[in-house]
């Protein structure tokens, strides 16, 4: 009798054991995660803005992506006729005045046959996996707010840079609304 005690108490201790080595963490940040930035700083994190989606356009690299696979970012330039949207802290909501951006940018994309690219982006308050969390949320939203108004789903990628890619350094509250955004690229 005292060895099927010990085996019944072993058992469990053993299954716990298991379960507790058997199960690595996977970081938080894998499943969001952008891509690192490449070569020359974007020109998004070059210099503050004073004025959303006018930056100088970047260059755009040649494809090199297999058929079905989504460009890289890096592939992606600025466009003049593409506005960012910009958001309340903490929310990815799509506010009425950044709606109307939408729609005039859902309208010259319907009439241009580009693909686009969404970045998500964050101010600096928060950890860099909520962040990137956030961001990408930020650009899911535009995303299907683009898609409601008729722009095929199927030429819009999203990635967010969470706080990485700031458009002002400052640490103010004027500063971190333009950095809480959704900005727009187009492959040319």
């Amino acid at each position: 009798m005292a060895h099927r005690g010990t085996a019944l108490f072993a058992v469990p201790v053993l299954v716990l054991a298991l379960f507790l080595v058997g199960c690595p963490k996977r970081p938080a940040t894998t499943a969001a995660s952008a891509p690192p930035p490449t070569g020359s700083p974007s020109p998004s994190s070059a210099a503050p803005s004073t004025t959303p989606g006018s930056m100088a356009p970047a260059t755009a690299a040649p494809s090199t992506a297999a058929p079905n696979t989504p460009p890289a970012p890096s592939e992606f330039s600025e466009n003049a006729n593409l506005k960012d949207v910009f958001f309340d802290f903490d929310k990815y909501d799509i506010r009425p005045g950044d709606a109307r951006i939408l729609d005039a940018n859902a309208t010259w994309l319907k009439s241009n046959d580009n693909l686009v690219l969404i970045e998500g982006h964050c101010d600096e308050r928060g950890t860099n996996e909520y962040n990137i969390a956030l961001g990408e949320r930020r650009a899911r939203a535009a995303r299907d707010y683009l898609a409601s108004a008729g722009v095929t789903d199927s030429r819009i990628t999203i990635v967010s840079y969470g706080e990485e890619r700031p458009a002002c350094s400052d640490r103010t509250e004027t500063c971190w609304a333009q950095n809480r955004r959704a900005h727009f690229m187009v492959k040319e």
